[in-house]
């Protein structure tokens, strides 16, 4: 019989009672990780919602400040924060026990290229978060506390503002995976360099229409969504295209 080839997994396989409790067990992890890092970081919970507010609380006029509608919000909102800082930090630890449950079932080449995707994808969504927090904010609260009709107090609630700033950081570190996304489809074969290329204009067009759906209703900050989106888009084609001629170099030699 012949051995089989190092293309294929190797991994004997496994009943469905063995995947079920395996996932199990990484879903214990990966829970049980999360919820330390939660309570290790709740006594800095109000420190960590003043770090998020830091962008509008600059911002705002003189002699006004955030404000809570809700009778439990300046206690749940800051654990809403806390909850979610636990997230990205063990977001790595996340990643790498889906990753230890799917790679026995998985190709040589497919792992090889799974992990330089996983972590791409944790660094640009990262990065976008960064990009809406340092940049995005200051510009967008300063433009919002600038156009305020006079007699106007511009109190926003803190439960309203944590919920607009999610939705942007979950925008923003989306758009900022585009290159992972044009890379994948490239090597997967689903559309060419040359292909990538003519569809700019689209692509242009859908990020202006993307970032209207997703982000308030102003200029600014539609515009601060889709022209990282198109720079990331044409960084995703050069990637593409170094990688080819990596590919076509390293065919070249191995003939």
């Amino acid at each position: 019989m012949s051995s089989p080839s190092p293309a294929e997994p190797q991994a004997e396989p496994q009943t469905l009672m063995a995947h079920l409790l395996e996932l199990r067990r990484r879903l214990m992890w990966l829970v049980l990780v999360l919820l330390v890092c939660f309570f290790a970081l709740m006594p800095f919970a109000q420190k960590l919602y003043t770090f998020v507010a830091q962008p509008l609380m600059v911002n705002l006029p003189a002699g006004t400040s955030m404000i809570a509608t809700d009778v439990i919000a300046p206690f749940f909102v800051p654990v809403k924060v806390t909850l979610m800082v636990a997230f990205l930090i063990t977001l790595p630890h996340t990643l790498y026990q889906v990753w230890a449950f799917v790679a026995p079932g998985l190709y040589r080449h497919e792992k090889r290229l799974i992990f330089p995707v996983l972590f791409s994808s944790i660094v640009l969504f990262f990065a976008g978060m960064a990009f809406a927090y340092f940049f995005v904010f200051p510009v967008v609260f300063k433009f919002l506390a600038g156009v305020t009709p006079a007699g106007v107090s511009m109190a926003t609630d803190i439960d309203k503002y944590l919920s607009f700033v999610l939705g942007m950081f979950v925008a923003f570190g989306v758009v900022f995976e585009t290159p992972v996304v044009v890379i994948l489809l490239n090597r997967m074969g689903v559309v060419s360099v040359a292909q990538l290329k003519t569809a700019r204009a689209y692509v242009i067009v859908g990020a202006f229409v993307v970032a209207a759906i997703v982000t308030p209703p102003d200029v600014i900050s539609q515009t601060l969504l889709a022209l990282p989106l198109i720079v990331l888009y044409e960084l995703g084609i050069v990637c593409c295209r170094l990688l080819g001629k990596r590919a076509a170099s390293v065919s070249a030699d191995e003939e």
